[in-house]
């Protein structure tokens, strides 16, 4: 089976405010299977972003445990996030699931991955999936060189990269908190 290349999630904060941009493209070998895939989840009634690049019935299914880590630590996102990776990592079943995911609220940025990864950016911006690479350089550039907001800086660097990118594209979600 041809490798699936899905989604690319930026996650930028500037000002007081955290928003989380994703495209919508899905990409099997070299042909684009659906261009407006929804990979961005608004969380504990509207205080937390997710976005998730990979399998998206993986992904899902991390967002949906992920929930359930944050009810059970009182919306304390630190602790849903380690504790999701703690058991992400050593679940035999959650261990083979093909999907990294970013989490933020107005304070805090994390990526969490499979292997047990919990990383907080040091400049408030992360990326992950096909274009990410491209997306982070774009919105580090434009938060060391613009005023723009983060909402801003999100839209322009996820066209930058789709721009680059093959396996991203221009059908943007945007998320703000």
């Amino acid at each position: 089976m041809e490798k699936i290349r899905s989604t690319t999630i930026l996650c930028c904060s500037r000002d007081g405010k955290t928003c989380i941009a994703g495209d919508g493209q899905v990409t099997l070998g070299h042909t684009v299977v659906k261009a407006s895939a929804k990979k961005i989840r608004v969380l504990d009634e509207g205080k937390v972003l997710c976005g998730f690049a990979g399998s998206a019935a993986d992904g899902i299914a991390l967002v949906e445990r992920f929930e359930g880590m944050l009810q059970k630590f009182g919306g304390n996102l630190q602790r849903a996030a380690v504790e999701l990776a703690k058991t992400w990592r050593t679940d035999r079943a959650l261990r083979k699931l093909e999907a990294v995911m970013i989490v933020a609220n107005a304070k805090s940025i994390f990526m969490l991955s499979g292997t047990g990864d919990v990383i907080e950016p040091e400049d408030g911006v992360i990326a992950i999936g096909s274009g990410g690479s491209y997306a982070l350089a774009a919105a580090r550039a434009l938060i060391a060189e613009t005023s723009l907001s983060a909402r801003e800086v999100a839209m322009k660097a996820m066209h930058i990269a789709a721009d680059i990118c093959i396996y991203t594209n221009h059908e943007l979600e945007i998320q703000e908190i």
